[in-house]
């Protein structure tokens, strides 16, 4: 059986520090200049952002069927790293930059330790994070921008096509006349208990640090702390 393209990211990043970027409106409250120095897993439409942020993701992670094929062309414009359902594939191809995970809905794990065979969606794009942070090494991964509230909730998983701007994420064209998956808050908190046992296992550390976020699972600080910034 031919090696993985995946492996070639085991563990090269042991014993440094994430930051993954989630996208709630909590970013529009922070100067994000500083994740220039931090190693940052950007997701889905990250690159709406980007050029007010005054930053640049090492990688990007993007799972969701409609969301990719909503900003397929930016998708492949980004010079990052991209990990990306193996869905995806027909929309974008493997290439020095672009990796395909299995998301198959057949996984019945919470977390996979090894991405190779696969990584479980979660319910959430941010729970695919932490288990990419994980195989690559990263012994504390910091989340910012993971509001975890919704204006527009819906029913959990329903699509729905939202009318007029976007309130849920930090730009408002998000999903403004577009359709979207409506979040399912409950199991993403079984995701992300599963994504902190395994870090607390393996004596790794999950921070979240989002302004005023509402996930209760994670360790809680500061963002200006954590990074040393000046009040």
């Amino acid at each position: 059986m031919p090696q993985s393209p995946l492996t070639r990211f085991q563990n090269i990043h042991a014993g440094q520090r994430a930051v993954i970027v989630c996208n709630g409106p909590s970013l529009n409250q922070m100067d994000l200049s500083f994740l220039r120095n931090e190693i940052v897993f950007g997701m889905n439409k990250i690159h709406l952002g980007l050029d007010r942020f005054g930053f640049y993701p090492r990688y990007l992670v993007a799972v969701n069927d409609r969301v990719i094929a909503q900003e397929t062309a930016a998708l492949q414009a980004m010079t990052c790293v991209k990990f990306v359902t193996h869905r995806a594939a027909p929309l974008l191809p493997a290439n020095p930059l672009t990796f395909h995970i299995n998301t198959s809905h057949e996984l019945r794990r919470r977390f996979y330790r090894d991405i190779t065979y696969g990584v479980s969606e979660g319910h959430t794009v941010t729970h695919a994070c932490l288990q990419i942070a994980r195989y690559t090494g990263f012994d504390t991964v910091v989340i910012i921008g993971m509001d975890h509230r919704f204006k527009d909730q819906g029913v959990p998983n329903a699509v729905e096509h939202m009318e007029g701007p976007d309130p849920n994420h930090f730009s408002p064209s998000y999903f403004a006349g577009k359709d979207w998956e409506a979040p399912n808050l409950a199991q993403s908190e079984l995701s992300y208990q599963a994504a902190r046992d395994v870090y607390q296992n393996e004596g790794r550390q999950i921070i979240d640090a989002t302004v005023d976020g509402a996930c209760t699972i994670f360790e809680k600080a500061d963002y200006r702390q954590v990074f040393g910034l000046q009040s």
